[in-house]
C-alpha cells in the first residue's frame, strides 16, 4: 500500500478513528529503521502515511531523529506531500501560545546532524524558499476558516537542543528578527527538497521560549501540547481532502539542474542507494 501525503509529529496528532483500512508497517531504508512503524490509512479517498517524529515513547531527541531513514521512507511510499507538525517557542509578543505560525523561512542553528542523503555524490539543491509555498498557504486558509489564531510567513530558527535556550541566545534570536524556535525542522527540510517532496510546517506555539523573563515550565509546555493536538487534528481532517499532487511545483523539481556529478562517474552502488531520487534524471 502507497501513501500520498506524510505527517510526521507526535503521536497525539494521529486521530486513527478518522482513518479507514489502518495498516501498521516496518519499511527499510539505505539509512537504517525510521523513528517507528509507519502507520497508513484513508481519509476521503487520500492515502496518508503517518510516523512519530520521535519514535513510539518519544525515544529520540531532536539531534537522534532518523531523520534520513524518515523522509527516505516517505520517498518510497510515494508520498508527495508532507505536513510536519512542530510544537515551538514564540520570540515575538504577537505570537502568542496556542498561536498556530506557518513559517516561510528557517535558520540553522544545528550542530551535530547529517543534512542530505548525498554524500556519495555532489548535489547543490536550491533552498532559498525551505517550505512549499502552495502547500504552506493552503494550511493558513484553512486554519482561517476555523477561526484559528495562524501567523502566516516566518522564520523559525532551528538549535541543536535538547537543552532550551539560554537568555543570551534568546535575546540575539529577537534581535536578528526570528519569530519562533524549535528543534526539528532541519535537516527534515532540506531532505524532503533534496527527496523531490513539498514540504510545509504547521508549527504550534508553547511557551515564549525565556526572553520574556521567566524560565520555561516543561509543565506548562506540555499542557500547551495537549491543547495544540486537538486543534491539529481538526486542521488535519479539514486539509487533507484538499491536497492534489502538483507535479509542476518547484519543490518537486528541485532536482533537475542540481546533480552536479557526472552520471560516468556515479558508481552502482550510489545508483542503487540514491535511484529513488535520482533516478529519472540518469
Amino acid at each position: 500500500m502507497n501513501a500520498e501525503i506524510g505527517i510526521i509529529g507526535g503521536t497525539g496528532v494521529y486521530d486513527q478513528s478518522a482513518f479507514e483500512n489502518i495498516k501498521e508497517i516496518s519499511v527499510d531504508t539505505p539509512f537504517g529503521k525510521p523513528s517507528s512503524e509507519i502507520i497508513l490509512g484513508e481519509f476521503e479517498g487520500k492515502k496518508v502515511a503517518f510516523l512519530p517524529r520521535h519514535g513510539k515513547g518519544h525515544v529520540f531527541s531532536p539531534t537522534n531523529v532518523p531523520y534520513r531513514a524518515n523522509i527516505y521512507a516517505m520517498k518510497k511510499l510515494g508520498v508527495h506531500t508532507i505536513l510536519s507538525i512542530a510544537a515551538v517557542g514564540s520570540l515575538k509578543e504577537e505570537i502568542e501560545p496556542l498561536d498556530i505560525v506557518v513559517p516561510d523561512q528557517i535558520y540553522d542553528r544545528t550542530k551535530h546532524r547529517i543534512s542530505t542523503f548525498f554524500e556519495d555524490i555532489v548535489v547543490h539543491i536550491g533552498f532559498a524558499n525551505p517550505f512549499c509555498k502552495r502547500t504552506s498557504r493552503l494550511i493558513c486558509e484553512t486554519a482561517r476558516k476555523l477561526n484559528f489564531k495562524v501567523h502566516e510567513g516566518g522564520t523559525y530558527v532551528c538549535i541543536e537542543g535538547p537543552q532550551f535556550s539560554t537568555k543570551a541566545e534568546s535575546q540575539v534570536y529577537r534581535a536578528l528578527g526570528f519569530d519562533i524556535i524549535g528543534m526539528t525542522a532541519l535537516p527534515e527540510a532540506k531532505l524532503a527538497r533534496e527527496a523531490e517532496i513539498c514540504y510545509a510546517t504547521i508549527a504550534t506555539v508553547t511557551d515564549y521560549d525565556v526572553w520574556k523573563e521567566s524560565e520555561v515550565d516543561v509543565a506548562t509546555v506540555l499542557e500547551y501540547m495537549a491543547k495544540n493536538e486537538e486543534k491539529v487534528k481538526t486542521l488535519l481532517r479539514e486539509i487533507i481532502p484538499k491536497i492534489e499532487g502538483d507535479d509542476s511545483c518547484e519543490c518537486r523539481n528541485s532536482l533537475r539542474y542540481a546533480i552536479t556529478t557526472s552520471p560516468d562517474k556515479i558508481n552502482e552502488e550510489a545508483k542503487e542507494k540514491l535511484g529513488i531520487f535520482i533516478g529519472r534524471y540518469l
